[in-house]
């Protein structure tokens, strides 16, 4: 990093009234390859398949992986722009409370708060199913309520202990992990295809309807074919998520106002174009779809040990396997910025607490340790893992249009000074999309089965807002602005004082 790059970054950070206690380690291969890490095409991209090969068939993935990639471009696209304007650590918080106003930064904040926690109990619970799934016969491990819990525990707390060791140690592993994703999803596609007993590409555009008994009860039995496609783009919709995470580390970023909006598009488009690759490769190496779609939730094991040599599919189950456990890694990461951020304005209970910052790995443990807490409570009682996709989907793409919408009233009127990333009026029509989208969204996301996740979001809406009326709108102030700012230079002088001082006089890391 360059001198004059850090006091650019050091500059914009204290502009918007913060001082920079995170490390700024991260290039742009790593905020590329941290929300990439997240979106991993090996963990949800596999582990929910059945939506698509037990609903519409081949045509919800040849068909459904480019409309899905598409929304999430819409949405990649709009917060590029606010991101390359407000490069800070939880960004859609800071963005929607610049752009929109306190009560909607702060609900923003949560909702966004809530969905990156539930993405990282739907990663680690799919992680414990395909590891059952892999290996389970072979370790004798079996499904079950005690094996899952135990597995979360003890992998998510991995998780927050790398996390905790300083970003240097995580954005090596999840570099690792963007590689390890590209080539994972480059090997099965070859192998899926060399081993395939026939190739049957017009299935990619063939619709089909296997709901209720024929597609292993994923579905609900539905004469609507349109409906099942529809429910399908839940794959692709829950798979490209966490690309927040970009925004996220943008303190930690070198360059952040070009770089963050670069890795939060690239890591979208190139997810995008390797899982569409990689599910019609699966598709089309399928041995019979009628037959896979009845094997339900199974589906992806069932066409491995159909198609592949047992030794080159532990092969392939071990790279994926790696592949799952670095998303969740690369998740935390992203949970504890969104809850530093947060608590650094006094947005959480114990923000005193939860705004600290390590001075010897110069990153937030608190905020590491009750993002995994968490995530590991939410599995106690979230049993059904289609319900805690849904409930993901809905949520994060809720916290990602919230921004975007607010950005498209203030577009030209108190927004005026953007980044070096700028769409110029086309910000507005792509706005105007997002919104559109994540109202489908949320739609189809509480279809049946997943009639649960309607409830659990209900009480989400309900307990948020009653938070606000009765305490939080008397109480939270926001980020700052205005004349705060400039009111905040001599403690923000202070805080990095006192943070350099600790650092020098703590052991080495």
């Amino acid at each position: 990093m360059s001198e004059d790059e850090a006091s650019d970054d050091v500059a914009a950070l204290h502009a918007m009234g913060y001082a920079q206690e995170l490390a700024r380690n991260m290039g742009r291969f790593s905020n590329f390859a941290i929300s990439f890490s997240i979106i991993c095409i090996l963990s949800g991209g596999v582990n929910s398949l059945a939506q698509a090969t037990s609903g519409a068939g081949g045509a919800a993935v040849g068909l459904g992986w480019p409309i899905g990639g598409g929304c999430a471009l819409l949405f990649a696209l709009g917060m590029a722009q606010i991101a390359s304007a407000y490069p800070t650590a939880g960004g859609l918080y800071h963005w929607s409370s610049i752009l929109g106003g306190r009560f909607w930064g702060w609900l923003t904040a949560w909702f966004n708060l809530i969905g990156l926690i539930t993405v990282l109990a739907a990663i680690n619970v799919g992680t414990f199913g395909f590891f059952v799934g892999a290996f389970g016969s072979s370790l004798h491990v079996s499904a079950g309520y005690w094996p899952q819990l135990i597995f979360m525990v003890v992998v998510t707390g991995l998780h927050g202990l790398v996390n905790h060791l300083g970003i240097k140690l995580t954005s090596r592993l999840t570099d690792l992990s963007g590689y390890l994703i590209l080539g994972g999803a480059v090997l099965l596609t070859a192998l899926l295809l060399i081993y395939a007993p026939s190739h049957h590409i017009e299935r990619l555009w063939t619709f089909a309807n296997y709901s209720g008994d024929a597609g292993g009860g994923v579905w609900p039995r539905t004469g609507s074919v349109f409906m099942l496609l529809m429910l399908g783009l839940l794959l692709p919709v829950y798979t490209l998520t966490g690309y927040d995470a970009s925004a996220h580390t943008a303190e930690e970023t070198v360059d952040a106002s070009r770089n963050v909006p670069r890795g939060i598009i690239h890591a979208v488009i190139w997810a995008s174009l390797f899982a569409w690759v990689l599910s019609c490769a699966f598709v089309i190496a399928i041995p019979d779809m009628k037959e896979a779609a009845r094997q339900g939730w199974n589906v992806f094991f069932w066409v491995m040990d159909k198609t592949l040599p047992r030794p080159v599919e532990l092969l392939v189950y071990a790279v994926i396997f790696v592949a799952q456990f670095l998303a969740g890694l690369a998740t935390v990461t992203s949970v504890s910025r969104m809850i530093f951020a947060f608590a650094r304005d006094d947005g959480l209970p114990a923000s005193h607490l939860f705004k600290k910052v390590s001075p010897r790995f110069r990153t937030p443990v608190a905020a590491i340790w009750v993002g995994v807490g968490l995530a590991v409570a939410f599995t106690v009682y979230a049993d059904a893992y289609s319900t805690v996709v849904s409930v993901t989907s809905i949520i994060l793409y809720m916290s990602y249009a919230m921004p975007i919408a607010a950005g498209l009233f203030a577009y030209g009127r108190s927004w005026t000074r953007m980044g070096p990333w700028d769409m110029g009026p086309a910000y507005r029509i792509v706005a105007g999309l997002c919104i559109a989208v994540s109202l489908g969204i949320f739609y189809i996301g509480v279809q049946p089965p997943n009639g649960q996740a309607l409830v659990v979001l209900l009480a989400i809406f309900a307990i948020t807002g009653a938070l606000w009326l009765v305490s939080e709108r008397k109480r939270f102030k926001g980020p700052p602005i205005g004349s705060e700012i400039a009111k905040r230079r001599a403690e923000i002088a202070e805080a990095e004082s006192l943070l350099d001082a600790a650092a020098e006089a703590a052991p080495p890391a």
